[in-house]
C-alpha cells in the first residue's frame, strides 16, 4: 500500500491533507496535519516525517499509512489565541485567593483556640464564604444535583471522585449547611499560611505512615460518634488516568461499616476542566456540578465485606461519570 496527496487546501490556520492509498506520492508541498498522526512532507527530497520527527521514506513510494483525524482547526487557533489570557486570569484567581486567605486567617487563628470541635465549626463556615466570595469573583458558577433527597439531619461519610486542587474549594460549595470534616494530605500544612488553616480544619493523613493512618483513622471515626459528617476521597490522590476512577483505599468503607454510617457518593464534573491537575495556570472560569448520588446503606455489612462495599460504591460512581460524560474520560 502506498499514499497519495490527492488535495491539499490551504488556509489561515493550516493545511489539511487527504491521503488516499496508490502507488505514489505526488504534490511537493510543506504541509503541516495538527492533532492525531502528525506527517510533514517537505519539498527537499520529498521526506515523510512522522510525530517523533524520525525519518520514514524519502522519495517517491511509502509504505505506511497514516491515519489523520482533523487538521488545524479554528477553536484550535482560538485555544492558542487565549492561552496568554487564562495565564493572567490565573494570576488574577491566585492573588483574589492570597488577598481571601490574608482575611479569613486571623479568624482560623482566633477560632483554633475555641478546640477541634467549635473551633472546627467556624473554621469552616469561614471556609464557606471564602470558597463563595472566590467563585463569585472569578466567574465559576457553582450547582448542586441532587439525584435522589438529601436528609439535612442525617449525617454521613461522603466520598467523592478526586481530580483536581479546586475540588478542596467546591467541597465547601456542595456540601452546606451540616458540620463536616475532610481527611487531607499531611504534606498540605507545609505551605505557609494557607497550611496553617488547612491543618486546623482538616483531619491529616500520611499515607506513606501506617502509624500516621491508623492515627487518622481513629480520629475520624472519633469525629463521626460525635454526629459530625466526614469527607474522604476514596482515590487517596489525583486520577492522573483517562478511567472515570482510580482504585479506592479501604479507609472510608472500614469506617462507614465500623460507625454503621451511611455512605453519600458526590460526583464532582467539572473541577478538570476548570484547573487541570498539571498546572495552577490552566484556571479557566465557567461551571461548576457536584452530584449526590444515591445514598449507600451499610447495614447489612460487616468488616469482612469491605471489599464488596467499595465495589458497590466505585461501579455506582464509575457508571454516573460515564453516563454524565466526565470530560477526561477516554472516548472509545
Amino acid at each position: 500500500m502506498h499514499l497519495k496527496v490527492i488535495r491539499t487546501k490551504a488556509s489561515t490556520f493550516g493545511s489539511f491533507l487527504l491521503l488516499q492509498e496508490t502507488m505514489q506520492l505526488s504534490l511537493p508541498v510543506l504541509s503541516w496535519v495538527w492533532n492525531g498522526n502528525v506527517i510533514v512532507i517537505e519539498k527537499s527530497g520529498m521526506t515523510v516525517k512522522s510525530e517523533s520527527r524520525h525519518e520514514i521514506k524519502t522519495d517517491i513510494e511509502v509504505e505506511r499509512i497514516f491515519r489523520i483525524r482533523k487538521s488545524f482547526r479554528f477553536s484550535d487557533f482560538m485555544k492558542l489565541l487565549l492561552k496568554p489570557l487564562q495565564f493572567f486570569y490565573s494570576i488574577y484567581a491566585l492573588i483574589v485567593f492570597i488577598i481571601c486567605m490574608f482575611v479569613v486567617f486571623p479568624l482560623v487563628f482566633i477560632a483554633s483556640f475555641r478546640g477541634k470541635m467549635k473551633g472546627g465549626n467556624f473554621i469552616y463556615s469561614i471556609s464557606r464564604i471564602w470558597a463563595d466570595v472566590w467563585y463569585f469573583m472569578i466567574g465559576i458558577c457553582h450547582q448542586n444535583i441532587f439525584e435522589f433527597p438529601l436528609d439535612k439531619n442525617k449525617q454521613y461519610v461522603f466520598v467523592a471522585n478526586h481530580i483536581s486542587y479546586m475540588d478542596i474549594p467546591t467541597i465547601f460549595k456542595t456540601i452546606r449547611k451540616r458540620s463536616i470534616r475532610v481527611l487531607g494530605k499531611e504534606q498540605m500544612k507545609n505551605v505557609p499560611i494557607f497550611g496553617f488553616i488547612y491543618s486546623r480544619g482538616a483531619v491529616m493523613v500520611d499515607r506513606n505512615s501506617s502509624a500516621v493512618r491508623t492515627k487518622s483513622v481513629l480520629q475520624l471515626k472519633s469525629i463521626v460518634r460525635r454526629g459530625v459528617s466526614i469527607v474522604i476521597f476514596p482515590e487517596g490522590t489525583f486520577n492522573e488516568t483517562h478511567h472515570p476512577l482510580k482504585d479506592f483505599y479501604n479507609g472510608a468503607f472500614r469506617i462507614a461499616i465500623e460507625t454503621q454510617t451511611p455512605i453519600l457518593p458526590i460526583l464532582f464534573l467539572d473541577t478538570y476542566d476548570r484547573l487541570h491537575f498539571k498546572s495552577i495556570f490552566s484556571l479557566s472560569p465557567g461551571r461548576s456540578r457536584a452530584v449526590f448520588l444515591e445514598e449507600v446503606k451499610v447495614d447489612s455489612f460487616s468488616l469482612k465485606d469491605i471489599n464488596a462495599l467499595k465495589n458497590i460504591v466505585y461501579d455506582l460512581m464509575e457508571k454516573k461519570l460515564i453516563e454524565y460524560k466526565a470530560s477526561w474520560i477516554e472516548k472509545t
